[in-house]
């Protein structure tokens, strides 16, 4: 499996070489998918290696030798001491004879730093005996990088849409000789890394009694074909805030190859509750006894918007106008407790909303049945049945636009013609997004909550994980500051 992954890395390696010197027109997009495949093949090759594990006898001369940090660099020094500098094995006090000097590349906004650890060694004159102050923990042991430099490398792709070679090509601008199969290894070992805070933030959604689904699609690069195909990324939201509910919201990500009715019935088998989607066919078979459907209105208004906009239909002018009555109810009720969003919605938006859909089936016979008009009107009054338990239970919502909301990163970055490199980069790019999606949802600056947690999660205890979700890091007056 290795060897094979290293001829295909070799392989790819030369096509780059090779378009590098035609980097225009088709030529260019090209290089950009071949990069960003790579990018994700060294990640995943990086995420199942340990390259403690290879053989002793591989020859010294076939190991990559790290570049010393740049000097022009900054340097800050942490200086690491024994709180106890008498003699563990005599009890006679010990002299400083050395110290171990480690640099780290670290980022912080706008600015790389070398961090210098520096551990003290002790020896006793009486016994011989010798200690040595702890070294730190490290994100990645016997790497150079440090936890800001990481979290920013990690936002910067999957937040920001720069591939990591182009990262590659800003930090050189700034003196910092950083390969992007050196970032590729990085993110490998971060997406394992960081897989349980994911696995924590997606428990939580699914404790939630009402939550929110969508999916978009990526391209996806698939080698075997010499082209893309299309994967989904599914978004899990709950967001209970518009009911006064102080549970922090969160949204987590799965990705899949395909957009198969499987695919839901899978990430929510354990879910019970309400679950806000649109009308794809494949959440039918999850809606029964353990999971309500609600309906999305936003959906309806989106179809009568576009006709007005198209043909300044006055037929979808007057639905406009009545959706906006029912969304102004909304406004008014926001973050007020649920019994209070329910008793509003029974005396004010109950009559609007039923006079709406009678409203729709008396003029339907009136427009023409094969145009788009029709198919509207058709289709907001299906959709409207299946939208009625909001107006009883104030939990609820009367649109989707909280899991819309969550996708539109995704969508940013496909305006900018990115794509993942694979289905493992887009498996990364689902615990990635977990995580930077939940912390903007509490006012957590993502790359400072990043980097609070690569730098403590390997010595965290597991029991006490949740320690570490960005709610909490929050709570403890850490990111009170950050928060927008």
């Amino acid at each position: 499996m290795i060897i094979n992954q290293s001829y295909e890395l070799e392989k790819l390696r030369s096509q780059i070489a090779g378009l590098r010197r035609h980097q225009f027109g088709v030529k260019s997009e090209a290089l950009d998918q071949l990069e960003m495949l790579l990018d994700d093949m060294e990640a995943r090759q990086a995420a199942i290696i340990d390259p403690d594990a290879l053989p002793e006898t591989a020859d010294p001369k076939d190991q990559p030798k790290r570049k010393p940090l740049p000097g022009h660099l900054p340097r800050e020094e942490e200086r690491h001491g024994l709180d106890q500098t008498d003699c563990a094995s005599c009890g006679k006090p010990m002299r400083k004879m050395a110290e171990d000097v480690r640099e780290i590349l670290d980022y912080v906004p706008g600015n790389f730093v070398v961090k210098r650890h520096v551990c003290e060694k002790y020896a006793c004159r009486d016994c011989g005996t010798i200690a040595k102050a702890p070294a730190p923990s490290m994100p990645i042991e016997k790497g150079a990088p440090g936890a800001g430099l990481l979290a920013n490398v990690l936002i910067s792709k999957y937040c920001d849409h720069l591939p990591l070679y182009r990262q590659s090509e800003i930090y050189a601008r700034e003196g910092v000789d950083i390969p992007r199969s050196t970032m590729a290894g990085w993110i490998g070992k971060m997406s394992n890394l960081l897989a349980p805070i994911a696995e924590r933030i997606e428990a939580h959604v699914l404790e939630g009694e009402a939550i929110h689904t969508d999916d978009t699609p990526i391209p996806v690069l698939d080698p075997g074909r010499g082209k893309t195909k299309t994967g989904r990324l599914w978004a899990h939201v709950r967001d209970e805030r518009p009911h006064g509910s102080p549970s922090p919201p969160a949204a987590f990500y799965k990705y899949s190859g395909d957009r198969k009715g499987e695919r839901p019935r899978e990430y929510l088998k354990n879910y019970k509750g309400f679950l806000h989607a649109d009308g794809y066919a494949g959440y039918e078979k999850l809606y029964g006894d353990k999971i309500r459907e609600v309906a999305c209105m936003a959906h309806v208004r989106r179809k009568f918007f576009d006709i007005h906009k198209a043909t300044n239909s006055p037929i979808a002018e007057e639905a406009l106008k009545r959706i906006a009555a029912l969304y102004e109810i909304e406004k008014r009720i926001r973050g007020k407790p649920p019994g209070e969003r329910a008793r509003v919605r029974q005396d004010e938006a109950k009559e609007k909303f039923e006079a709406l859909h009678d409203w729709l089936q008396a003029r339907l016979p009136s427009v023409p049945g094969r145009g788009e008009l029709a198919k509207a009107m058709r289709y907001a009054i299906t959709r409207m049945k299946r939208m009625k338990a909001y107006l009883k239970d104030g939990r609820l919502e009367l649109d989707n636009n909280i899991a819309e909301r969550s996708v539109r990163g995704v969508a940013v970055g496909k305006k900018n013609y990115l794509f993942a490199g694979s289905d493992n980069g887009g498996m990364s790019a689902a615990v990635i997004y977990s995580l930077v999606e939940t912390a903007k949802l509490n006012g957590v600056d993502p790359h400072a909550w990043l980097t609070h947690v690569i730098a403590n999660i390997a010595d965290h205890p597991m029991k006490q994980i949740d320690e570490l979700l960005p709610w909490n890091w929050r709570h403890q007056g850490i990111g009170d500051s950050l928060a927008g």
